[in-house]
This record gives structure tokens, C-alpha cells and sequence, in this order.
């Protein structure tokens, strides 16, 4: 997270919002060997106060001796800023490139989930994000072959990270003067740039035209 204050003056409860909505994050910890790092989605409480989620079994963070310290670092949009966006360097000298993006970091304690947690668990994170979709009929496991649901999650188990801190970073060019932040906007924007979904979509195309079916 970035320490300029200048970064982190957004409230708490916009923080929440933006976790909240993202929904994915990369879950760390500390390791025997090391950091291990994990991108798993989450389902955040209504007070924030806990994120629960699931790993594979054979994930090694599902075999770290928990409950342990943890963290889901939920990345959002980020570009590259051109100093040149700034203005004319007889305006706004000896500017350098730097990179604009906005992260939440949740911090507490990772701790396992009975199994009886796992199927709520996973009933929630997907009504959360098929009630997205609308007007979708939402999916719903019972559209599955009876027996096929257990049977996959057999696969999975569940966590909860209980939050003690939420923290926020909002890299917007706020120490920078307004006329100055409204020009990058502009250059950003001029850049046509793509989000998240339409990204993800291309890369989906170019893997399959990269590797196409026998």
C-alpha cells in the first residue's frame, strides 16, 4: 500500500464497498518456506467483519497449521500515467512516469471451516454474483446431475479470514493540482482502454485462436 496519505483518505465504508464489489482477491500468508500466495474469490459479510472462502485441498495454504495471520489484497483498475499527460513541461516541469491504482488490503486471521460450512459458503458466493448477471436466470447447483455437486466439492474446503483491519489505497494523482489530474484523465480516457471483463474476454480469443481444437 502506497504511505502517501495523500492516497489513503478514503472512508472505510468505501473501502468495504469496493471489496465487496471486486469479490477476488490474492490471499497471502507466511509459509515455512516462505510467502505463499493464493487468487481466490470471497464472500464479505454484511459488517465486513469476516471473508469467507475456499481453497482446493491440495492448496498449500489449506496445509499452513492454521488459524494463522493473513492477508486479501483485492486489486482493482490500474494504469500507467505518460508525464507527458500533465501538460506542456513549461507548465508542469520535471514530472516522471508513475502508475495510478486502487487496492484494498484486508488483514486478519485465517482460520479452517467445518465442512458443514462449505456448501453455504459456496451457495452464497454464487447468488451473490448470478444476482450480477440479471435479467439471467440465475444458475443454481440444483441444475446439476444429482451427486455431482458433493462430488466436486469433495475437492474444496472452506476458510474464513476474520478481519481486524481494512486498508485502502486510492493512487488517483491526488497530490498533483486538479487542472493537471483532469488532463491524464483525458489522456486515459483517449487511450481507449478496456475493463476488466472485456479483457479477460480477449484473452479467451487469443488463446483459443493461439491453440485451436485438433
Amino acid at each position: 500500500m502506497h504511505p502517501n496519505p495523500a492516497f489513503r483518505q478514503t472512508p472505510t465504508a468505501r473501502n468495504i464497498a469496493f471489496a465487496r464489489e471486486i469479490g477476488f482477491g490474492m490471499l497471502c500468508v507466511n509459509g515455512p518456506e516462505g510467502p505463499i500466495a493464493a487468487h481466490v474469490p470471497f464472500h464479505l459479510s454484511p459488517d465486513a467483519a469476516m471473508a469467507d472462502l475456499h481453497l482446493a485441498r491440495s492448496n498449500p495454504i489449506a496445509r499452513a497449521g492454521l488459524p494463522i495471520p493473513a492477508l486479501i489484497a483485492v486489486q482493482g483498475p490500474d494504469a500507467y500515467i505518460s508525464p507527458d499527460w500533465y501538460g506542456p513541461h513549461e507548465q508542469v516541469p520535471d514530472q516522471v512516469p508513475t502508475w495510478n491504482y486502487i487496492a484494498v488490503h484486508l488483514r486478519g486471521t485465517l482460520h479452517p471451516l467445518p465442512a458443514e460450512a462449505l456448501e453455504p459458503h459456496v451457495d452464497a458466493l454464487t447468488a451473490e454474483h448470478e444476482a450480477r448477471l440479471a435479467p439471467k436466470t440465475p444458475w443454481t447447483s440444483a441444475k446439476m446431475t444429482p451427486g455431482a455437486m458433493p462430488r466436486m466439492m469433495r475437492m474444496i474446503l472452506p476458510f474464513r479470514l476474520e478481519i481486524h483491519a481494512i486498508e485502502g489505497t486510492w493512487k488517483l494523482n491526488q497530490n498533483k493540482p486538479a487542472e493537471v489530474r483532469a488532463r491524464a484523465a483525458t489522456a486515459l480516457c483517449a487511450g481507449g482502454a478496456v475493463s476488466g471483463p472485456q479483457r479477460i474476454a480477449a484473452e479467451i480469443r487469443a488463446d483459443l485462436a493461439a491453440n485451436p481444437p485438433d
